[in-house]
């Protein structure tokens, strides 16, 4: 049996959330490998919506859950996360939930950073959620960070926040901020120790090793997309994190060989919060529908999401960089009822044409799409199980976006329902 890693093939927001849950059905574990609470989830299973942001989707399972060093740790948001779960009925357990004792910890000053910076620079802001992600990941780079190991070592602390301070303060003097206290920060990390250490009681990697040499199907579940990785992404407009499947193997402490089968998840169209390029969006009425069906507003931040035609040439350029084996397609639903779809199958840019997107920024910000048009459907897809149940027009969508991406449907989701969802190929299978 393979292991499945789950990666976002647009710019995020395409559905993760069901696939995963759907997938963690399936699976023994699930893994987080990347990002912080800067992205959400949203599961419907039955009655109920879950949305989570740090938690893996297998805590609804009641599957062994790890959130791995990859990822940036708010530990307030965490524990607040855990309570609002747990209000929902799902008992959040150290036997359940296995945090990296080698994952960063995002404080309150990164907080205060991200959203400063964000403040001054107007109208050349990425638009980040404000949460601290980017300048957390800045402070792992630069080997300042706290982890959550270090909780357990009030000691070795001091320096820690010391060394950690004499960058921060420096910087919050020249934004106009109140220098942080050491001794405070301490307190406030002491009095949150006991209550995140009893999820880091053992090394991630050694238990997921385990679970590889055990034969036990494993489950990497990423966030945002890959257009959004702060190498292959639209930089700077990207996230601060690695979003490519590449990571599932840096993120979790296990070796390439064990990430297995690669999942892109794909919208039937597409969809981008905040700043940055976006060649095939829309400002007119197609756009405002598609919004309004698909209910495009971000699960953490509530931020409506700019809409647009499906963009072949950025799926297909996400395919190749993760090495996607198969695509599940989401949202198909939304696009019911249109007379024609346009899919875009290249770009021209100073009058030249281009099958992908260059990445200089004046480049990406003069790409026009080259459009093919699709004839639509009226018929309804929403809660399809079956492939015969699909009108043939949708069929024709679909098979014509393999073309067009060179990689198959594996699974097709018409509707934010756990099982509405069609399988063409278990990616557990390989």
């Amino acid at each position: 049996m393979a292991n499945v890693a789950v990666v976002g093939a647009q710019w995020g927001d395409e559905g993760k959330g069901k696939i995963v849950d759907w997938l963690s059905n399936r699976a023994d574990v699930v893994v987080r490998f990347q990002g912080g609470h800067n992205a959400g989830h949203t599961l419907v299973v039955g009655d109920v919506t879950y949305k989570l942001s740090l938690l893996p989707s297998g805590v609804v399972q009641g599957k062994p859950s790890v959130i791995g060093n990859g990822v940036v740790v708010d530990p307030w948001a965490l524990l607040d996360e855990i309570a609002r779960i747990e209000g929902q009925g799902v008992a959040i357990t150290p036997e359940l939930l296995t945090l990296a004792d080698n994952a960063c910890l995002i404080l309150p000053l990164h907080r205060d950073l991200d959203q400063a910076r964000e403040a001054a620079a107007g109208v050349t802001k990425i638009g980040t959620t404000g949460r601290g992600i980017g300048p957390a990941y800045e402070d792992k780079a630069g080997r300042r960070a706290i982890r959550v190991g270090d909780l357990a070592d009030p000691e070795a602390l001091d320096a820690k926040i010391a060394r950690l301070l004499a960058h921060h303060n420096a910087l919050r003097k020249g934004l106009g901020l109140d220098e942080v206290d050491v001794s405070g920060l301490k307190c406030q990390l002491m009095e949150i120790a006991p209550r995140v250490l009893p999820f880091a009681s053992q090394p991630v990697w050694r238990m997921l090793d385990g679970f590889r040499a055990e034969g036990r199907r494993i489950l990497f579940e990423g966030a945002q997309g890959s257009l959004l990785d702060v190498d292959h992404g639209t930089y700077p407009y990207v996230t601060s994190s690695n979003t490519v499947a590449g990571q599932a193997a840096a993120g979790s402490g296990l070796g390439p060989s064990a990430v297995g089968f690669v999942l892109g998840i794909v919208k039937a169209y597409t969809t981008r919060v905040g700043e940055g390029p976006f060649p095939t969006e829309l400002f007119d009425a197609d756009g405002q529908r598609i919004a309004e069906r698909g209910r495009e507003f971000g699960t953490v931040t509530g931020r409506p999401r700019r809409c647009g035609w499906f963009d072949a040439v950025l799926v297909r350029q996400s395919i190749a960089i993760s090495g996607i084996h198969g695509i599940a397609l989401t949202k198909l639903d939304v696009l019911d009822g249109f007379d024609e779809l346009m899919i875009c199958t290249g770009y021209r840019i100073d009058g030249e044409v281009f099958d992908y997107l260059p990445a200089g920024l004046k480049a990406q910000a003069a790409a026009e799409p080259i459009y093919e048009t699709i004839e639509g459907w009226s018929e309804s897809t929403q809660g399809a199980r079956t492939w015969k149940d699909l009108p043939a027009n949708a069929i024709k969508y679909v098979r014509r976006i393999e073309e067009l991406i060179q990689a198959p449907v594996a699974m097709l989701s018409t509707s934010p329902e756990r099982d509405d969802t069609i399988l063409m190929r278990d990616p557990f299978q390989g």
